[in-house]
């Protein structure tokens, strides 16, 4: 999916909503235990509960691959359905990939050709090398992990790196930054990090972020969209709620609450849009 398509999608459902699907096999309803495909039933009726109000989704592959083949299976299966049934949603491939580059190059044909996903998270660290092979698949993208939601967020993202006082996380935008415009790389920033977004826009004025940390995590929408939200309908946000919604009631009910849920949190972001 190319920019000016998310973008598009944005402005016509007035919302930047990106729902997780972390489904864990301790945590969702009993009675799905009892069929063949309990994760993949579970997203499912997430998925189809939830699709009026958000524009993308993203599969935690830990939660599948916890189950061995059989969980990734079901992760194609989910995929297939959002492919067949929404597709006009966008589709991150939540796995934090980063190794030397010919392991890359393999992480990114299993994303991009063979499971079809539009975007996967990948991690910085090992640098250049590690993220070009997930870049040049058209319209696909890479979501590079940059400022975190998590309290060891501080261990290494805020040192300061250089003589000028650059920071660890400002230091990987601007880098990226050179291997990739804005229409093909995106951000991880957590929505904890609060009126660190202002920074973040200084070193990304235009690119998307990828913000995960709103509702369970106790992330502010509104401080989020304060700081981080462009102008010009561009929004550049996709904000993520996986708990929060996914989780709503623990009951047969379970997609119902998880539809009412994702189209609160819609109806405040077009309230901020």
């Amino acid at each position: 999916m190319k920019r000016e398509e998310l973008i598009k999608n944005i402005q016509r459902k007035g919302s930047f909503l990106c729902v997780g699907l972390d489904p864990d096999i301790k945590k969702i309803p009993a009675h799905l235990l009892e069929g063949e495909n309990p994760l993949y039933e579970f997203c499912r009726q997430i998925v189809d509960s939830t699709a009026p109000y958000c524009v993308a989704y993203k599969p935690n592959l830990a939660f599948f691959e916890s189950l061995g083949a059989d969980g990734l299976r079901q992760l194609e299966m989910t995929v297939n359905h959002i492919r067949e049934n929404y597709p006009d949603q966008f589709i991150i491939a939540d796995a934090k990939r980063g190794d030397i580059g010919n392991t890359s190059a393999l992480y990114a044909r299993a994303a991009f050709e063979h499971m079809g996903v539009d975007a996967i998270t990948v991690a910085p660290y090992m640098g250049e090398d590690s993220v070009k092979p997930f870049l040049g698949y058209e319209g696909k993208w890479v979501v590079l992990l940059a400022l975190t939601s998590n309290p060891g967020s501080k261990d290494f993202q805020m040192l300061t790196v250089n003589s000028e006082g650059r920071r660890l996380f400002e230091e990987v935008i601007l880098k990226s930054s050179q291997w990739a415009g804005e229409d093909e790389m995106m951000y991880v920033v957590g929505a904890t990090q609060g009126r660190m977004f202002e920074d973040i826009r200084l070193v990304a004025p235009r690119s998307f972020l990828l913000v995960p940390g709103v509702g369970a995590q106790g992330g502010s929408l509104e401080e989020v969209c304060r700081y981080g939200m462009l102008g010009g309908g561009e929004c550049g946000l996709l904000v993520n709620s996986s708990r929060g919604i996914i989780y709503a009631s623990s009951g047969v009910d379970f997609a119902q609450a998880a539809g009412e849920a994702a189209k609160t949190l819609a109806a405040q972001m077009a309230a901020l849009l």
